[in-house]
């Protein structure tokens, strides 16, 4: 049956999504559903009130069936080459820090292994994961980064080899080594109940944002790097001293079933930022944090600087929920090596500043096309759709040939936007506008298509800017704004009453 299915299995749990249609991240009715093993009798029993389902506590290489109201699947968990108890290697919860017992039980994990760590809150500096292994946090495990930067590895901003192994903002740069980063990983997956906690709310990490301390830059908590076939699942991950899941040029990736939290004014907090990374899946991931949900990357052009750029296609998000923030989905404004087929479907948005968010400036180059947003639910975001190509980002954002609107050069730094489609949108309590599109005089956004698109507006507003470019005029309840753009369709109205009236 549609809308059931299983996401990613590991040797201990299953992630799935019961998404009947219409249901988005909640479930409006409860599912219940029962689990069994391959000889009929019951594991376990409950009812989902998200589309996406988390189980733990299953046995390796083991066949199962799932029943539900909305129909049934079977499915196999994956064998386990070895289990490794982190106790074992000397990981203790009443440790001031944790380090080097972790490091051993990594090394200690056979390929196709899984490390476990068990009930408590354990203390750590960074932890370097390898290939073919799991990293399975019990419910009731806390994984949380030491408060001091002293002794804290820094990562290169390359490989002897000039292989980029982070970047900031899109240009690569060193930076502290994450809580958890994994390097090379292929099939690496990390799932569980536990709480990854990457310690920004202690120490001084959210002290200076855009700075440097020892000449790097403050870290993220999950860093995946040059891996594929990789999934994260189940696990919480919060407190992030930067962005907080950062994957940079990966390939199929999976995130499911997983809670992102930071607090609203911790600076750019990010919530999952895939650069350079392709074929990826988000699903039924509950996001509230400081900065954008999901920020979609491409690396940024510098200076003399382009080895880095590669593009990051093939994106889909669906049956998630994004709250507070700065932006739900957000592509740019590092986007120089292009953004490519993304779609977003069967989300809900909670007081974001914007829904979805294209952003970029010129002197960035690169193409963003084929980005698709349908069934999809907002409210409280004063801008659902913004289109910005004069963000002013950067030092010289504000500059006068970054934001002249007089057409300038078209040449291989001139930012390319096309191919935006909105279906089956609702949004309730819209303050500024439906939708704000600024395109480049010299490189018109194109094709941005409009269909059941429908908004109520706020009646408390106040005017205010929908897009951060120089000489935006504040708005208060306007429809569609668009300039050096082609927009076909149109937006509804609707009280929440349900009267409809072209807007």
């Amino acid at each position: 049956m549609a809308g059931l299915r299983v996401l990613a299995t590991t040797a201990r749990t299953v992630s799935l999504l019961l998404a009947p249609d219409g249901a988005r991240f909640a479930l409006s009715e409860p599912i219940y559903w029962t689990l069994r093993d391959a000889e009929g009798r019951r594991v376990a029993a409950g009812e989902a009130r998200a589309a996406a389902l988390f189980l733990d506590g299953l046995a390796p290489d083991t066949g199962y069936r799932l029943e539900t109201d909305i129909g049934s699947l079977e499915f196999r968990t994956q064998p386990c080459a070895g289990l490794v108890e982190a106790a074992d290697f000397g990981v203790d919860a009443m440790h001031p820090d944790n380090t080097e017992a972790f490091a051993r039980a990594i090394d200690a994990v056979p390929p196709g292994g899984t490390l476990r760590l068990g009930r408590g809150r354990h203390v750590t500096g960074p932890l370097f994961l390898k290939p073919r292994m799991t990293l399975h946090l019990d419910e009731g495990a806390e994984l949380a980064a030491r408060s001091d930067r002293e002794g804290w590895p820094i990562l290169p901003e390359r490989t002897a080899d000039g292989r980029v192994l982070g970047t900031w903002e899109g240009l690569p740069e060193p930076c502290y080594a994450a809580l958890v980063t994994a390097i090379d990983c292929d099939r690496l997956a990390i799932t569980g109940r536990g709480v990854i906690d990457g310690g920004g709310d202690r120490g001084d990490w959210w002290h200076w944002p855009k700075e440097r301390r020892n000449g790097a830059r403050r870290p993220r908590t999950l860093h995946l790097v040059h891996g594929a076939d990789i999934s994260v699942t189940g696990v919480t991950i919060r407190n992030s001293p930067s962005w907080t899941v950062h994957p940079y040029r990966c390939r199929r990736l999976h995130v499911s079933s997983v809670r992102i939290e930071n607090p609203p004014d911790s600076p750019n907090t990010d919530g999952l930022n895939p650069e350079s990374c392709e074929a990826v899946e988000i699903a039924g991931v509950d996001f509230s944090v400081g900065d954008d949900c999901i920020a979609i990357k491409a690396g940024k052009r510098g200076p003399g600087q382009t080895d880095h750029l590669a593009p990051t296609r093939d994106v889909r998000i669906s049956h998630c929920r994004m709250q507070r923030g700065h932006g739900a989905v957000v592509l740019g404004s590092e986007m120089s090596g292009g953004i490519h087929n993304v779609t977003i479907s069967d989300c809900e948005f909670h007081a974001t500043d914007r829904g979805l968010r294209l952003k970029t400036r010129r002197g960035r180059g690169g193409t963003v096309e084929r980005v698709s947003m349908r069934n999809v639910e907002m409210w409280d975001v004063p801008t659902p759709l913004a289109v910005n190509a004069f963000y002013f980002c950067d030092p010289d954002g504000k500059d006068d040939w970054v934001q002249n609107r007089a057409p300038a050069p078209v040449d291989e730094t001139t930012p390319s936007l096309r191919g935006i489609s909105l279906t089956n949108v609702r949004a309730h309590r819209v303050s500024l506008a439906a939708a704000a599109v600024l395109g480049l005089p010299e490189a018109p956004v194109g094709g941005i298509a409009i269909a059941g698109f429908e908004v109520s507006y706020d009646p408390d507003a106040r005017a205010a800017e929908p897009l951060m470019a120089l000489g935006v005029k504040p708005v208060r309840h306007a429809g569609v704004i668009a300039r050096n753009a082609e927009v076909t369709g149109t937006v509804t109205c609707f009280t929440e009453d349900e009267d409809m009236t072209p807007c």
